[in-house]
């Protein structure tokens, strides 16, 4: 039989075990607006989506290992990978991109596990599958961010999802921390919609319980086309509104290709003196040239003359990386002159004070997220019910002030639960009336 002592030091040895890592890279923290590494040397990404397939590109170590001596010939730090498998052997494509000094940002979403701007929901199919995605990734060391959206909001009248990112940015984080995992930062990575500019960027940094708020905030943004400027761009207006912003903001898409060949004359003023004190850098778009002609490499022949090597929607997905040119070139040139010096984490915390965002107030026929509401519960889901004309669904908490009430489906799944609000202070009153009596009338029978 074990000794109580030995038993005691069970839960000691366990939580030794958990903090193991597979990689020692420096590992990197959001410090108020900007990323740092563990030394304190402010970090700037230099990235590239890599998506090779539609499933999870870091599985296949010998290719990650082919495309990391291309990406290093680039001056790649950081990737992006939009779906991966949580329960797929990742160490040998994560260690070889440790050894790189490449970092990733992984988004937790899938396709069938991503928060919807119809009807958006937040539940625990979706929060489970988050998680896996985090106890998969958190133990390796380059691992610098994770995204818990995609461009959830993609037309001016989306708003009402917005409320639905941060729910699911909060429960992510609670859980990492209740983990003991290292402080990963959470984030979001919205679509460039001008309608949207800057109230969604400000809702989901403004709360003042840092746990309601993201960790960083990134922009797909095509707007730097051809032979632009910093001002024709809008790039001006991007920087204008993220002066003072208060988390790490950042290019999570860039590299506009209309017309072609691409140039990146825009990353002369992301990591230059226009825009290098308040934005962190940008992520290309992206490693594999498909249909979209987006792509910074090829892997040689065409889909018909491949032989051994893995072929998905007519594009060859594995092999030796060969440069799309002038595309690869024009990125190499710049990212070869371009490196900002940023600041120092001591002198950071000496000279700045967190920078109070106010959050953007509600708007008829505009931003419709009322910044005071309680954040979506889980297992809630937004629903929009007309009343007289009105729209009735506000997605406010259940925990909140009972202005909301929930109903479970039939099989009494709390996942699948959906909210409706009252449309007024009178249906409210007539319906707390109506409890009132019944439950007097009960009481009367009983007696």
């Amino acid at each position: 039989m074990f000794s109580s002592l030995a038993l005691s030091a069970v839960p000691l040895l366990l939580a030794g075990l958990q903090v193991v890592t597979v990689d020692a890279v420096p590992t990197i923290s959001a410090v108020g607006s900007k990323f740092f590494y563990e030394n304190g040397t402010q970090y700037y990404l230099k990235g590239i989506a890599y998506q090779l397939t539609p499933h999870d590109p870091l599985v296949d170590t010998a290719q990650c290992k082919r495309d990391i001596a291309r990406m290093s010939e680039l001056g790649t730090n950081a990737i992006r990978v939009y779906h991966v498998d949580p329960k797929a052997d990742h160490k040998g494509c994560m260690s070889a991109f440790a050894d790189a000094g490449i970092y990733l940002f992984v988004d937790l979403d899938t396709f069938t596990t991503q928060i919807e701007q119809t009807e958006p929901h937040w539940n625990q199919t979706q929060f489970d599958h988050f998680k896996e995605v985090l106890d998969e990734f958190q133990q390796f060391d380059n691992t610098a961010g994770v995204f818990v959206g995609n461009e959830v909001l993609t037309t001016a009248d989306g708003s009402a999802a917005a409320p639905y990112v941060l729910a699911a940015a909060r429960d992510v984080k609670a859980y990492r921390d209740r983990k003991g995992y290292r402080e990963i930062p959470v984030g979001y990575s919205a679509a460039d919609i001008a309608d949207l500019r800057p109230m969604l960027q400000n809702y989901l940094a403004c709360q003042s319980n840092a746990s309601d708020r993201l960790d960083f905030y990134s922009l797909n943004a095509y707007e730097w086309c051809g032979d632009s400027s910093y001002t024709v761009s809008g790039y001006n207006m991007l920087q204008k509104n993220a002066t003072d912003y208060p988390i790490p903001i950042f290019f999570s898409e860039t590299g506009c290709n209309t017309p072609t060949p691409r140039t990146f004359d825009d990353q002369a003023a992301i990591f230059g003196k226009d825009m290098a004190d308040t934005w962190s850098g940008a992520i290309i778009y992206e490693w594999l040239e498909e249909t979209n002609d987006y792509g910074l490499i090829s892997y040689g022949p065409s889909a018909k003359a491949a032989t051994a090597t893995i072929v998905e929607d007519g594009y060859t997905r594995q092999g030796t990386p060969t440069p799309v040119s002038p595309d690869f070139g024009n990125l190499k040139k710049h990212w070869a002159t371009l490196h900002p010096a940023g600041v120092a984490l001591s002198d950071y915390k000496k000279s700045s004070s967190s920078p109070s965002l106010e959050c953007p107030s509600s708007t008829k026929g505009g931003w419709a997220v009322d910044p005071s509401s309680p954040l979506p519960t889980l297992g809630q889901t937004y629903t929009k019910e007309s009343t007289a004309g009105k729209e009735t669904g506000q997605g406010t908490s259940t925990s909140g002030s009972g202005s909301a009430t929930s109903t479970a489906s039939g099989k009494g799944n709390a996942a699948n639960s959906k909210v409706f609000v009252a449309g007024s202070t009178t249906e409210c009153m007539l319906m707390a009336s109506f409890i009132l009596s019944a439950g007097l009338g009960a009481l009367a029978y009983l007696l």
